[in-house]
């Protein structure tokens, strides 16, 4: 190490020395030698300008989301963690030292210690080991469930329709059924008329609509649409002075990427819809790690893209900072791209004359330096290394800093699956979410409404009750559970969603997502 590269790397972190509070990313690295001195950090205040995490396979962009994620619990912000692969559940447990370990706290200048932190989880429709995470139909809203289906423009079109009739007619849309039963209602004799002056729904596209939604439910689909519905405010909690983790395990669903995908990008349209705007802050509300964002964007509509980006251009103003995690920043569209403030790019491969047109432009992404061949060194990062650069405080760009970064404090790896369990089962969102109900809403007013006359029951043979997986038995519907749940976050979940006994329309925003009155 000579003289000079001590001097330009305290100059490289003179760049992320800041008056607040701040993350530690690691330290500098200058021709392969680490300066534990010269830290790279980023300021708290400027997290909710949201940030990506990109890298190839097996540089460190995990271990990088959870370095983050576990100074931000410190520092008392909750976080949301989509844990696709599983080794994230090791937050909750505190890690143990090795030499590695040892070894890059000592490069890193990082005063290292064994640290556990509170971690919830969640699943979807408790698909896997965590609190069921569900939606209701009316509050997920037809562009979403579109993106999930797999349909084009015509048949988005002709389900936001659907959608806006439930919603004028106090149709509340809780699960699978409830859409089929609309649906099959609107091209029945009986219903053809109430879509006339609208332009009515044609039988060819509410079959592609009813055969999409068939093949959901037969992959499982149906146990994430119900009740309880999740509440914004559960994932805004702390436990003492640390912030609450939410982690929404997903190792279950890698075979539908689209639906997890999708439902968590509902959870950020849910967030900005019920969070105040609060400008800025000198921390976060809440950060939400986007892992596996390229399939967010995945054969997605033009406007699908408009409504992610509107959403993350302006959901900074209510103190959420999103960060995006995948392989190449080409995953994400450059409008988004813009965006992200907060760059941490770990190694890319150039393989094959796409990967090296991909690096060219990620190039092109950074500001200029001096200091390192950004072309070059970003094929020569070393694991658990990334090229970084973020907003100061004054909201402008700081130097790129190769980095070396910290270890984690938490265990590397999943917790034992016992005792993941165990977290589960003694959590205390297990009384509000734990069991699914279904209750009285659209499938069974139509039904009602064509049974013939004289019949005191709806027939329902011809769509038995779906059974609901996540969280326990479904309650049976009925006057005595609803008298005995008037008072239950089930019920108020249920009122929502139903908008009002007048029937008056439901205001949808971004996405078409319901916004609650």
């Amino acid at each position: 190490m000579t003289e000079d590269k001590a001097a330009d790397a305290k100059r490289i972190a003179d760049g992320y020395a800041f008056q607040g509070s701040a993350l530690e990313f690691g330290s500098v690295v200058l021709d392969g030698n680490v300066y534990p001195d010269a830290h790279i950090r980023v300021p708290l205040s400027t997290l909710n300008r949201h940030g990506l995490i990109a890298g190839a396979t097996g540089t460190g962009k995990t271990k990088t989301l959870q370095v983050l994620a576990e100074q931000l619990s410190a520092a008392g912000v909750p976080v949301v963690v989509a844990d696709v692969k599983g080794d994230l559940s090791g937050l909750a447990q505190a890690g143990a030292s090795n030499d590695k370990i040892t070894q890059r706290a000592k490069d890193t200048g990082d005063d290292w210690a064994a640290t556990a932190y509170p971690v919830e989880f969640l699943a979807l429709g408790g698909v896997g080991t965590g609190v069921p995470l569900r939606a209701t139909m009316t509050s997920f809203g037809p562009t979403l469930l579109s993106k999930v289906l797999g349909l084009n423009d015509t048949q988005e079109s002709s389900l936001g329709l659907v959608f806006h009739y439930a919603d004028k007619n106090g149709l509340a849309l809780l699960d699978l059924k409830d859409l089929r039963a609309v649906i099959q209602y609107l091209v029945s004799d009986e219903g053809k008329a109430d879509l006339a002056d609208l332009g009515g729904l044609s039988a060819s596209t509410a079959g592609v609509i009813l055969r999409e939604l068939i093949g959901l439910s037969d992959k499982g689909g149906d146990v994430f649409f119900g009740e309880p519905e999740w509440e914004t405010k559960d994932l805004l909690r702390t436990n003492g002075d640390k912030g609450v983790i939410s982690s929404i395990e997903l190792t279950n669903l890698q075979d539908r990427p689209q639906l997890f995908s999708t439902f968590l990008m509902w959870l950020l349209a849910d967030l900005f819809h019920e969070l105040p705007e609060v400008g800025d802050v000198d921390k976060p509300k809440l950060v939400f790690f986007f892992d596996e964002a390229h399939l967010l964007f995945d054969g997605a509509s033009k406007a699908f893209r408009d409504a992610v980006t509107q959403t993350v251009r302006l959901i900074r103003s209510k103190g959420v900072g999103i960060f995006f995690v995948t392989q190449n920043p080409q995953d994400v569209p450059d409008d988004v791209l813009g965006q992200l403030g907060n760059r941490v790019q770990h190694a890319l491969r150039a393989f094959t004359p796409d990967d090296a047109a991909a690096l060219a432009k990620a190039v092109k992404t950074y500001p200029k330096t001096s200091d390192y061949d950004l072309a070059e060194d970003l094929t020569k990062l070393g694991t658990g290394e990334a090229i970084i650069t973020v907003l100061a405080e004054t909201g402008a760009p700081t130097p790129v800093a190769w980095t070396r970064l910290r270890p984690p404090r938490s265990l590397m790896g999943q917790i034992d699956a016992a005792a993941q369990q165990q977290a589960v089962t003694s959590s205390s969102l297990q009384a509000t979410y734990g069991q699914a109900v279904d209750r009285e809403s659209a499938y069974e007013k139509l039904a009602a409404k064509l049974a013939p006359a004289g019949d005191d029951k709806p027939a329902t043979k011809d769509a038995p009750k779906e059974e609901h997986h996540g969280g326990g038995k479904a309650a049976a519907a009925g006057g005595g559970v609803l008298g005995g749940l008037l008072g239950s976050s089930a019920f108020k979940s249920f009122a929502r969603s139903a908008a009002s006994a007048l029937g008056r329309e439901i205001t949808r925003g971004v996405f078409g997502v319901r916004k609650r009155r």
